[in-house]
């Protein structure tokens, strides 16, 4: 009988073992004697190796394994037989049979501690062997594509935490591996751009998204910004909870730097075009219309909002001046043949609302940066014989004549376009509203003189302490707006107020007589606190009335809660409709006087709120309140009959006076305006010819043939009509012959520098005589020195104004100087 199949009893040992119970064992289970000699070999070398367990018993190894098998294994049974435990891990042949193993030699050892043989036991891990190369191999792909990518990448933990970062993203920020992974991404994220951040993450693990771009900003080790574009995607685990994310973040730093200066270079010309004396309009290839600039606007009736798109035929028509048939645009020829077209002959430019300027222009293509035509931009200015006085005039409607700021018109203007752009780019601006705090106590107590030196000089400082690209503007009174065009989050609109601040408390500006001046800011940032140039100058004025209600000399960003409590306007608003119920409004008249004998021939209407004397509001707070919110109608109606019934007294009393009433654009055209003015003549028992209506000349130039026809039912009942503050807007002056104006009352702006300042005189003296011409009175406000009235009264100045002749009160004291004189 073979021994194999006996029980196996190596030599020496009383405890017999099982061999049949080895013979089936999932195993190749081998034992090798000192002589090298297999005395035992179990059933399994049959099954696996297709070698046969008898023909093995009682042979040397080396002679029954191959010589490639003994080279590898052949160590460890040396190892074994010489009394130390030995394990194996590769392939092994037999005959043609290979599989991979893991194989453990044994020794076994006599009573006397010899090595009398060797036990084997090898399993096949064949498979397990090639799913561990498989996931080798893709680990290495991994790691390779990892860490050699062009763009930073990062393994990164639900709570931020790096597990793995590449070596582009340790360059792009400035850190070796190890100092990298020892900080989460948000510690490296600029405190402005954290809360988009953390959002999108939320987003991530709660399942609302699988993956999410964003641009933002890290902090490089050396502490500049780093703009990159991340790419996150989620990586989830069996249970579908999130396990990992892979970051990729690319360095966008160079395109956000040609962006920069690209809309730098965009900004110069926008504010080339909006600078210079010509009108410009451009159009795509379609002869749509693709922007205007502001004399273009003015000298073609139409906005840029309601131009663009448009066709360039129907915003900019001619006509030839004798034939009166249309002429041919030039611009059409010029992108036509791609060259420079100029007009020629008698082109006449007809306004949106009719009248007409003599022009000359020019017309050429304009060209993409591979040299092809995509569109025309046509360039053109009055010939007139008022054409430089109309440029002074343009630029006079938008800048503030005092400080040669920019005004609130230029503002909005730039503030839509700063919006624009930051919202391509993805970029951040702020708005800053600056009050001077006590300025009316300081102009009260130091005069009109004084308080204009402090606002140019607050003018002065605040441009030389700005950049050149930010927008410094004074939108009214002692009310300036500064429009940051770029800024990195609220850290740095808040280190510019604190600069702003403090250089201005050291300055000598800031002290005038016995006042110490301060002054108060509120922020706006786009896009946090608005999404549109209307609600960032909303949300500044808003913040600013915070400071000064927390105690002025200071700054506050817009916060949410700020608009529910913009309790000034809302109290204002709820205020003025009792006040309206209970007769808390009142008309004081400030006294026009003729400029040659200086007698009161005339009295401006002007609206106060008082309560026992005393002003509740100013007239700049409620005024602008009550046209908000509808209120105006109700308010001018009252007006109108109060003045009308104060004229009336005037009159029947033998001292009979032309008083005058500013009225609002919503209550001019508010459909009932015509029966109302009649109505209070009619109660007044008052001559028409007593009353005059003051107009702004936006007002009259916004609804065209519909304001003309209104103005002419009001001048047929007899009432005169006068053009307030006139010379702040822009249009060819020849218009004016289209509209039924009796007066021109020339703007204070103007007024104020007469004596000094050469152009100003030359215009307003232009303006006198062309009034003249056509039949018209002129009237001059804000007239508070000598010098300024003679000025005038040598000029031909009808009408004098101002704080010379008195100011605003109430009838019963200019009642009192209409008897005495």
């Amino acid at each position: 009988m073979h021994p194999s199949d006996h029980e196996f009893v190596p030599a020496g040992d009383q405890a017999p073992w099982p061999a049949h119970v080895l013979q089936g064992a999932p195993a190749l289970i081998t034992y090798i004697d000192a002589h090298r000699r297999f005395r035992f070999v179990n059933g399994t070398h049959q099954a696996w190796l297709g070698a046969d367990p008898q023909r093995m018993v009682g042979r040397r190894v080396d002679e029954v394994m191959d010589a490639w098998s003994m080279q590898q294994a052949g160590a460890c049974l040396d190892q074994a037989l010489a009394g130390e435990p030995a394990v194996y891990e590769g392939e092994l042949f037999s005959g043609a049979a290979r599989c991979y193993v893991h194989g453990n030699f044994q020794p076994d050892f006599d009573d006397d501690g010899r090595v009398r043989g060797v036990f084997t036991a090898f399993i096949d891990i064949t498979a397990r062997h090639v799913l561990e190369t498989q996931l080798r191999e893709s680990e290495q792909r991994f790691y390779g594509a990892f860490q050699h990518a062009p763009i930073g990448m990062a393994l990164v933990t639900n709570e931020g935490q790096m597990l793995r970062v590449n070596d582009a993203l340790c360059q792009m920020l400035g850190y070796n591996e190890q100092e990298l992974l020892a900080r989460s991404l948000p510690e490296l994220t600029h405190v402005d751009d954290l809360p988009a951040s953390r959002e999108l993450s939320r987003a991530l693990k709660e399942g609302d998204h699988e993956t999410y771009q964003l641009e933002k900003r890290y902090i490089h080790r050396d502490g500049h910004p780093v703009h990159v574009l991340l790419s996150v995607s989620v990586v989830r685990g069996a249970d579908g909870q999130p396990y990992h994310a892979v970051a990729q973040i690319m360095d966008i730093s160079q395109r956000k730097a040609y962006e920069e200066a690209l809309f730098r270079e965009r900004e110069l010309a926008e504010v080339t075009l909006r600078s210079i004396g010509d009108a410009v309009i451009t159009t795509d290839l379609q002869h749509r219309v693709t922007s205007l600039n502001p004399i273009a606007e003015a000298m073609t009736g139409w906005s840029h909002a309601e131009a663009v798109g448009r066709s360039m035929n129907e915003v900019f028509k001619l006509i030839d001046s004798r034939s009166r048939m249309p002429v041919h645009n030039p611009l059409l020829d010029a992108i036509a043949r791609d060259a420079i077209v100029e007009l020629k002959g008698n082109a006449v430019l007809v306004h949106r609302n009719g009248f007409e300027t003599p022009i000359e222009d020019s017309a050429a293509s304009i060209h993409d940066h591979a040299g092809s035509v995509i569109g025309g931009v046509l360039v053109f200015h009055d010939v007139s014989e008022t054409r430089a006085l109309a440029l002074k005039m343009a630029h006079l409607a938008q800048h503030d004549t005092l400080t040669g700021l920019p005004n609130r018109s230029l503002l909005q203007s730039r503030l839509e376009q700063v919006v624009s752009a930051a919202m391509r780019r993805h970029d951040q601006a702020a708005l800053l509203h600056i009050d001077i705090d006590h300025f009316k106590q300081i102009n009260d107590t130091l005069g009109h003189v004084a308080g204009d030196e402090l606002l140019r000089g607050f003018a002065e400082y605040l441009r030389l302490n700005l950049r050149n690209e930010d927008t410094v503007s004074r939108v009214g009174g002692d009310e300036f707006v500064v429009l940051l065009s770029h800024v990195d989050g609220r850290i740095s609109a808040s280190q510019l107020c604190e600069k702003l601040i403090r250089l201005w408390a050291i300055s000598s500006a800031s002290r005038m007589g016995d006042f110490v001046i301060t002054f108060s800011v509120g922020i706006s940032m786009y896009p946090d606190d608005a999404s549109d140039a209307e609600a960032m100058l909303r949300n500044a004025d808003i913040a600013a009335y915070e400071v000064k209600m927390q105690g002025r000399n200071g700054y506050r960003f817009f916060v949410p809660s700020m608009s529910e409590r913009s309790s000034a306007r809302l109290r204002i608003e709820q205020d003025l409709r009792k006040a309206l119920r209970r007769g808390d409004l009142r008309l004081h008249y400030q006294p026009k006087v003729d400029a040659r004998t200086g007698v009161i021939v005339g009295a401006e209407a002007l609206l106060r709120w008082q309560v026992d004397g005393q002003d509740v509001y100013q007239p700049d707070q409620f005024i602008p309140v009550a046209e908000e919110t509808g209120l105006i109608v109700p308010i001018g109606e009252w007006v109108i009959r109060e003045a009308c019934r104060q004229a009336g007294e005037w009159y029947r009393s033998g001292k009979p006076i032309v008083v005058a009433v500013n009225v609002a654009a919503p209550q001019f055209q508010h459909p009932n305006f015509h029966n109302v003015l009649q109505s209070a003549l009619q109660d007044a028992q008052l001559p028409p010819s007593l009353i005059e209506l003051e107009l702004t000349e936006r007002m009259v130039m916004s609804a065209g043939d519909q304001s003309r026809a209104l103005m002419q039912h009001i001048k047929d009942l007899g009432v005169s009509l006068a053009l307030d503050d006139f010379g702040t807007g822009y249009c060819s002056l020849s218009y004016l012959k289209y509209f039924p104006i009796d007066a021109l009352k020339i703007d204070r702006t103007f007024v104020r520098d007469i004596a000094t300042d050469a152009d100003n005189a030359a215009i307003t003296d232009a303006i006198i005589t062309m009034a003249h011409g056509l039949d018209m009175t002129v009237v001059a406000e804000g007239v508070e020195t000598l010098a300024q009235a003679e000025h005038l009264r040598r000029a031909g100045c009808s009408l004098l104004q101002g704080f010379l002749f008195g100011t605003a009160q109430p009838p019963e004291e200019l009642g009192e100087q209409l008897l005495m004189a």
